[in-house]
């Protein structure tokens, strides 16, 4: 297996010539189909996402993380049933290692549902997001880059579509009239402070794309379907884009989501990021789209993973993977959905 050491670049993607004439739009859309069989990562420009909000998103999350431990704690994860909050490093695990990372959970604001004998598990997932009292300005501003990045991601899942040879609304019908929206500000700590490089472990996510803002220090990287593992590192101005689980499934594997994993800086240095998922409803459940047949006959298949099996139904595929990736709060709150492995620590984990 090859390791970059060197950065290389993945595809560049300009949004924008999706709406540009007819002519333009075309040669986007066959660009972005080949990027999309052979990749599943770009980066991408053209957004229009204000560049004053980004700025103020990475410093606003410096200033959440620079907090006293005891005022980070105050919303600690593991005091939401709904798996929001704070996370300190080292307590979220990628199959069954620790990720070296801190991080805030948010995803969309709603109530909580009473739960009774008959209620979908998933639907614990639903609920308030844990705020910290100490930074009240970041509510508004990541509900805001929260609405922002939304946008871009049913922007690029429309232009997916079409690449796709289907209409531009085709995942309308799976997350109208509300996707999940899981935003995630990170921080990874050098490795004076990690207990291993494994700033995440390898994984796919398991949402419709990624929006995934970088600072200014590498540590992504992306395993092709050979096995190499290609460094992306962050370009100013730019997205990383991913695809998920859900759109290797409603393409029969045309799309992959891909491996990728973030290695811990070195000692003394720490690394920012802002992951968004974009997803599906909960109560929703991923079709096979009828793929044009010149592109069916490069379907590949659903990768078949027995430690993360991918189910169609999407409320059962994110609460999975909320329950391994957070084992305390799993124990702590869903005890009744836990296998004997799980209830003793000892079941793998998937980052997400």
């Amino acid at each position: 297996m090859t390791i970059h050491t060197l950065p290389v670049h993945l595809p560049l993607v300009d949004i924008s010539r999706f709406h540009a004439g007819p002519a333009e739009r075309e040669r986007f859309i066959s660009d972005l189909r080949k990027i999309l069989h052979d990749h599943g990562f770009f980066y991408l420009t053209g957004h229009g996402v204000e560049p004053q909000l980004i700025a103020d998103v990475i410093a606003n999350s410096k200033r959440f993380f620079a907090l006293p431990l005891e005022k980070k704690l105050e919303i600690e994860m593991v005091k939401s049933p709904h798996f929001r909050g704070y996370n300190r490093a080292g307590y979220e695990r990628t199959r069954g290692q620790q990720d070296w990372r801190e991080q805030l959970d948010i995803n969309t604001e709603s109530e909580p549902v009473e739960i009774g004998p008959d209620t979908p598990a998933w639907k614990r997932l639903l609920g308030p997001n844990q705020w910290p009292a100490a930074l009240p300005e970041l509510k508004p501003l990541l509900l805001a880059y929260q609405a922002e990045v939304t946008r871009v991601g049913i922007d690029v899942l429309k232009a997916i579509a079409v690449a796709l040879g289907q209409p531009e609304d085709a995942f309308a019908q799976i997350y109208e009239p509300q996707p999940s929206q899981l935003l995630k500000i990170i921080r990874y700590p050098g490795r004076d402070v990690a207990k291993t490089d494994q700033g995440v472990g390898a994984h796919k996510d398991g949402g419709f794309v990624t929006v995934l803002l970088q600072d200014t220090v590498p540590g992504l990287r992306v395993q092709t379907e050979d096995g190499v593992w290609l460094d992306a590192p962050p370009v100013p101005g730019t997205f990383v884009i991913n695809t998920g689980e859900l759109l290797e499934l409603a393409t029969n594997g045309f799309v992959r989501a891909d491996v990728h994993d973030v290695i811990a800086p070195p000692a003394g240095v720490e690394r920012f990021s802002v992951a968004f998922f974009l997803g599906s409803r909960y109560d929703a459940t991923i079709p096979v789209i009828d793929l044009p047949e010149e592109l069916k006959r490069n379907e590949r298949g659903v990768t078949v993973d027995p430690l993360n099996p991918i189910f169609r139904e999407v409320g059962q595929n994110h609460l999975k993977s909320r329950l391994r990736s957070h084992p305390d709060v799993a124990r702590a709150h869903h005890a009744d959905l836990l296998t004997p492995e799980q209830l003793a620590g000892e079941a793998v984990a998937t980052a997400y």
